[in-house]
This record gives C-alpha cells, structure tokens and sequence, in this order.
C-alpha cells in the first residue's frame, strides 16, 4: 500500500543507512568515541522520527480502512508494533 510520506521515508531510510555506513568507518579509523557516540544518538533520533512518521501513515490509512473493513486483528498489531518501536 502506497503512503503519503512514502517519498520523504524512503529519503530518510537512505539518509540513516548512510549514516549508520559511515560510523562502520568512523570506528574502524580510530575516531574518538565520543564522535562515533554523537553519531549513534544522530542515527538513533532519525530512526525514532521515521518511525513516527510511519506510525501515523499506517494509523491514518491501514487501521482506518481495517476498521471499515471490521478487521479487529489489525489492532492487535499496531499494539504489537507500538510496543516494540517504544
């Protein structure tokens, strides 16, 4: 199913891959770790903000239509899927 931020997640996706890439690099040239920390944190909050805007297309698109359509396990998943993202 197609999303509205569909674009923008698959932005941030490749944006966090790289990031996650270069502290690989970071680590294996010696950097300080405190930089390589700073860079965790980075990769950490950007995963937890893309995780908000997935949360809300799949709340605002997949549950509603599971309601119209009276698929009382889609619930079930999202709480599922809030208690492992939280």
């Amino acid at each position: 199913m197609s999303h509205p931020n569909e674009k923008a997640v698959k932005a941030r996706l490749a944006k966090i891959a790289g990031h996650a890439k270069s502290i690989e690099k970071m680590y294996t040239d010696g950097r300080e770790c405190t930089e390589i920390l700073n860079q965790i944190a980075a990769v950490k909050s950007a995963l937890n903000s893309v995780g908000k805007v997935i949360l809300k297309d799949h709340m605002s698109h997949c549950i509603i239509e599971a309601a119209k359509s009276g698929d009382d396990n889609a619930l079930d998943e999202l709480y599922k899927s809030i208690d492992k993202l939280l």
